[in-house]
């Protein structure tokens, strides 16, 4: 399993390193932005580790590069704490976001989390079962209570965008933009409506979801 760090402070990346090849992981630093995206090409990574504040060029433009042509797991480093810092470079492409500093230990289970993720999921389409609901993403079928589930075209998008991201925050400008198109992009009320559909569908309690998990102001998480 081979991961790019792309840190430029130079004991930060040792240490991530260091702990990242006791466990067996294969790794390339990058101390820029440049750097990074041309490592990625070439080393083809199964995750990016990646710093926002890079030398040359901003990290989110390094995301957005990636973004253009992979599908890399991406985990942002930064020591940029706001919602409006974490909601950007989710809606850039990144899969998760750990703010400076931070433990050891949670990073590298976030990592791991991420690989799995990233993972193909055997051949064909992968059926996602839940407590109360099962999707069937080849068929693209929803059952409850061994019945099928009547969703519109756009309830399924939305759904099976979320699915296809367990446990992953998926901001609301990549829902929007997914779902309905580059140009509904500030339309969050469209969130809302959908996402009161499918939970009075699929919950058990809609008003109390345990799978359809709202994220306030930033986006949706599915929790399997």
């Amino acid at each position: 399993m081979r991961v790019l760090v792309v840190e430029d402070e130079p004991q930060l990346a040792r240490a991530l390193a260091i702990n990242l090849r006791a466990r067996q992981y294969a790794v390339d630093v990058a101390a820029d932005g440049r750097s990074a995206l041309d490592l990625a090409a070439r080393a083809r990574p199964e995750v990016v580790v990646l710093d926002l504040g890079l030398p040359d060029i901003d990290g989110m433009d390094v995301i957005r590069g990636l973004r253009g042509w992979s599908q890399v797991p991406i985990i942002v480093l930064s020591a940029r704490h706001s919602s409006g810092e974490k909601v950007s470079a989710l809606d850039a492409g990144a899969d998760d976001y750990v703010t400076k500093p931070f433990g050891m230990d949670e990073l590298l289970a976030r990592l791991r989390a991420a690989v799995r993720r990233g993972q193909p999921g055997g051949d064909g389409e992968p059926v996602v079962t839940t407590e109360a609901f099962t999707v069937d993403l080849a068929a693209k079928r929803v059952t409850r209570d061994g019945t099928d589930v009547r969703l519109t075209p756009t309830e399924w998008h939305l759904l099976e965008t979320l699915v296809r991201a367990p446990n992953r925050l998926v901001g609301q400008r990549q829902l929007l933009q997914e779902v309905w198109g580059p140009g509904y992009t500030t339309e969050t009320n469209y969130l809302r409506v959908y996402m009161a559909q499918l939970r009075r569908k699929l919950e058990p309690d809609p008003a109390n979801p345990r799978h359809l998990i709202t994220e306030p102001g930033m986006g949706y998480r599915f929790e399997p």
